[in-house]
Order: structure tokens, then sequence, then C-alpha cells
């Protein structure tokens, strides 16, 4: 077994906004000002990418498409893609403060971690700008990662590509990317983990993928919550995850039988 040098977090979904719905909210109120009302799913889908890219992203599937041009009688150019970030970047300035509670498990996580000499980082698909909220609010409610890099640090090459990842292994000078560990919650996160050649692993409750409150989850029953985290899983699955962990409570367990944790 390879020793275990970095465990790299994602943010929202993964240690802090259970469900990841700061971003989702921000993206539906401004497609629904350009006169387009998106699906959770559709909002969801490119979750964890640059938020630019995810706004591209959207305006190029099929039903959106259609919308769009039907709307506006011409298909969407870039520079309709600037003013929909444009106003994204300012409605999810003014809430991010309000989605930066810490989700269950994390700060005992990274406590163990932290004590056998493992450093922790973090990347994020929100630029340096929104993650200056996000990590001083943390910071207040205990969570600070030793590192944190958005795709400012990477001339905007977000997720899918691992330029997160090794600004995050620079930073911690680690032997090689076999004791690094990425965990998120979203199919972006799995990419970037696998693109780096990380062990990558998923996140079931308070993700993204999963997509509900915690309030919502908690009252679903023990067979609905099973099915939910199943097709959770197989999304994950699909994308080149190494591991699923229910929760943040699953990870150290996991990575003992993985790693060499001293």
């Amino acid at each position: 077994m390879k020793k275990l040098e970095a465990v790299i977090f994602d943010w929202a979904g993964t240690t802090v906004d259970y469900g990841c719905f700061a971003p989702v909210q921000a993206f539906a109120e401004v497609f629904k000002a350009f006169g387009i009302e998106p699906t959770m799913e559709e909002v969801r889908e490119p979750m964890g990418m640059l938020k630019r890219d995810h706004i591209k992203t959207m305006l190029a599937m099929p039903r959106i498409r259609t919308l769009w041009e039907e709307k506006y009688g011409r298909p969407s150019g870039e520079a309709d893609i600037d003013s929909l970030y444009q106003m994204f970047e300012g409605k999810l300035m003014s809430i991010l403060e309000n989605f930066t509670d810490i989700k269950p498990g994390v700060l005992e996580t990274v406590k163990i971690l932290r004590e056998k000499g493992i450093s922790i980082g973090s990347t994020t698909g929100y630029t340096d700008g929104m993650m200056e909220i996000v990590v001083k609010k943390a910071e207040e409610h205990g969570y600070k990662p030793d590192a944190w890099f958005s795709p400012d640090s990477t001339n905007k090459l977000g997720r899918p590509y691992p330029y997160m990842i090794y600004r995050n292994m620079e930073a911690f000078a680690v032997s090689s990317a076999d004791g690094v560990v990425k965990v998120g919650d979203t199919v972006s996160d799995i990419k970037e983990g696998k693109s780096a050649g990380v062990f990558s692993i998923g996140i079931i409750e308070g993700s993204s993928e999963m997509g509900l409150s915690r309030e919502e989850y908690d009252s679903l029953t023990g067979e609905e919550k099973s099915r939910r985290a199943a097709l959770v899983t197989a999304k994950y699955a699909e994308a080149g995850a190494d591991a699923v962990i229910h929760n943040m409570w699953d990870l150290i367990p996991l990575l003992k039988n993985i790693f060499i944790i001293e």
C-alpha cells in the first residue's frame, strides 16, 4: 500500500452547503430572468465546472437551446454567455455567505487526517472572489483547509482539467499522485481526479448529485434513500470513481483499507 500524503476536497456539496444549493439557486434565477426556466436536472448536470462553462453547457442542452432559439430567434453566443454569467456572479455573491455551513463529519474527519500528518487541500468551481466569501465564513464555522485553488489559479482551466489538483500537490510537495485522494460530490469532481491520476471518491449524502436538503433527505424512507444512493453511485461509477462513500464518516475507514496512514 502507498502512504497517504494529501486529501483534496471539493467545497459546496462536499464540505459545506449540504445539497449544493447556492449555485443551483443562482443559476435557476438567472435563466428565468432571461425567459428560460430550466429543470433542476438541467441545472445540476454540469455542477462542479467553472461557472461560465456551466452556463455554456446549459445553453447547449437540446431543450434549453430550442427554448432560447424560439425566444430570441437565434442561437446563443459568447455575448449571451457573458451576460448570463455577469448576472449569475452578482446573484451568487449576494447569497454565498448563507450557504457555508459545514457538512456533518467534516471537522472530525479533517482533525483525524491532520493528526496523521496528512495535508488537506481543496479545489472548486467558484472564482477567487467567490471563495473569499466562502473561505472566510467556513473558517468561522471551524473549517480551514491547508490550501485551496480555483480556476483563477490555472488560467481558467477548471474541471475536468487536473490543474487545480496539481497546484495542491505542488503546494504540499507530495512525492507522487499515488498518495493523493480527491473527494467530491459531482461527476466533474470525479473526472478531475481521474484526469490528475489520483484516487477519486464520490460522496452521496448532501451531494449535488443527490440534490436534496438535509431535511428532505432525512424524511426519506430507508428504501428510497437506498434507491437514490444507487442512482448517484452509478453516476460516479460511470465517471470512473475509484470508490463511493455515503457520508464523511465513511472516509477514514475507507482510506485505512487502501493507504498507509501512520
